[in-house]
């Protein structure tokens, strides 16, 4: 069976899974219908607003949070952009975030200024508002054609964590006395009733990596699989690592040699695939320990 870096890098792109994109200018149209309702709202509470920390106020306690996050993010390109959109969506810390960071707030009438001089509505804001909506949307897929294939390729196995979008499932919820009670993980292969957990794994899809992000993803799977294999070793368990990763990605940098070695840190306990590598790489008898 062919290691993860068996695979030549001439042939390493047909293994690769590439998600559809979108073309400009042609969202443009979707993009200012679905946005529109985003600007207009933003629009009135900015102009009844005495002054930009009221202005952020006024956008956290929209009650729906969909808008809510929408108005964050068009006050963080108007108003505040050293301030992330994770803190600004938290609305019960509104005030807080008034106190901590109002200082730094684009007075409020140039903000009236700046927003009245843009076309209505702004299609290049409603362009980069677009950008965050599928956020997710590629590893999403990713792992939901995952669960379906594993599912279709193992019918007497049983996987599951969070097919699409959803909280991860905890070691600890698995392994009551798992010493890390934070160790994420996106899916467990198990015997059908959950007894004996055969593969535990991540999966990223990896659009376009380099520099400090390949660092961060192998060092971050180098203490997942040391952590996790600790654990295994002590009880003398079988249990498997998968880390699914696609995508153009892998084939950037150095990706493909950092996963290699890390797999090959544990050969026959750490496997790293892609899509295109299951029917050739995952069986029953590996996963299974036979």
């Amino acid at each position: 069976m062919k290691n993860f870096r068996d695979f030549k890098p001439e042939e390493r792109r047909n293994y690769i899974t590439l998600s559809t994109g979108e073309y400009y200018p042609d969202i443009l149209e979707d993009a200012c219908r679905l946005y529109t309702p985003v600007l207009e709202t933003f629009s009135r509470l900015l102009h009844s607003s005495e002054s930009s920390s009221a202005l952020f106020l006024n956008i956290a306690s929209t009650p729906n949070q969909w808008m809510r996050t929408q108005l964050c993010r068009v006050f963080r390109k108007y108003v505040s952009p050293e301030t992330p959109v994770e803190m600004l969506k938290k609305s019960t810390k509104a005030k807080q975030i008034c106190d901590e960071f109002g200082d730094g707030f684009r007075p409020i009438p140039i903000v009236q200024e700046r927003f009245d001089a843009r076309p209505f509505p702004d299609e290049a804001l409603c362009a980069v508002l677009w950008e965050y909506k599928d956020r997710g949307k590629k590893g999403y897929d990713l792992t939901e054609k995952f669960f379906d294939m594993i599912q279709a390729k193992f019918p007497d196995l049983c996987i599951w964590g969070p097919k699409r979008s959803g909280a991860d499932v905890q070691a600890k919820s698995i392994w009551k006395d798992y010493p890390n009670s934070s160790r994420p993980l996106d899916f467990i292969i198990s015997s059908e009733d959950k007894t004996i957990i055969y593969a535990v794994g991540l999966a990223r899809y990896d659009g376009d990596r380099g520099g400090a992000q390949e660092d961060d993803r192998t060092g971050g799977y180098k203490n997942c699989s040391d952590e996790i294999l600790n654990y295994v070793h002590l009880h003398n368990l079988k249990t498997k690592i998968i880390f699914l990763n696609d995508g153009p990605g892998l084939l950037l940098g150095s990706m493909w040699e950092d996963y290699s070695r890390i797999e090959e840190r544990y050969p026959n306990e750490v496997k790293v695939i892609t899509l295109r590598m299951i029917d050739e790489r995952l069986t029953e008898e590996r996963l299974k320990g036979e």
